[in-house]
């Protein structure tokens, strides 16, 4: 199959522009959330180099994150950049389950191969089979329980606009 982020774009932009007023946007080297200012009347997420997992990557932690947090550049989150230590490493994959697991879902309703990010390739080695773990149980329990209501949205356009079956717990081995 076929993934061209110019239709993640698409689909993003026909469900989202006008009920969040927010677009998906393709971007340089850096992923980045802007929100609405006096130069640019909608929240713009940026992915980078046209990458399709940055983009689902990018539209997953906007799935997650609150109406005061869209306000803020990035949504406010911290971000230590690549060499961390065991201790930070371990906070940055705690904030990172649920955006994984919604990418996870994001990446299945296209049909895309999904692999988590660990994202730091010069600090300590990440078990990068635990932390898969815990964003399949994340991912398991969005199915079981309901997952963040935009995530829903947006799988669903997926899945239509690919063709693809209804997810289910077995997409997810």
């Amino acid at each position: 199959m076929h993934h061209d982020y110019n239709d993640l774009i698409y689909v993003f932009n026909q469900s989202f522009i006008e009920s969040f007023n927010t677009e998906l946007l393709l971007g340089g080297d850096e992923p980045i959330y802007f929100p609405a200012d006096e130069s640019h009347s909608t929240h713009r997420i940026i992915f980078a180099r046209g990458f399709f997992a940055s983009a689902l990557h990018e539209v997953a932690h906007w799935c997650i994150a609150g109406p005061e947090r869209r306000l803020l550049e990035d949504y406010g989150y911290w971000y230590h950049p690549d060499g961390r230590d065991e201790q930070t490493q371990a906070a940055f994959e705690q904030v990172e389950v649920k955006p994984q697991a919604v990418e996870w879902i994001l990446s299945a309703s296209c049909g895309f191969r999904f692999q988590v990010s660990c994202d730091n390739l010069s600090g300590v080695e990440p078990d990068r089979d635990a932390f898969t773990a815990k964003v399949r149980d994340q991912v398991l329990a969005y199915l079981e329980q309901g997952m963040p209501e935009r995530a829903k949205s947006y799988s669903d356009a997926l899945i239509a606009f690919y063709g693809r079956s209804p997810l289910t717990a077995a997409d997810f081995t």
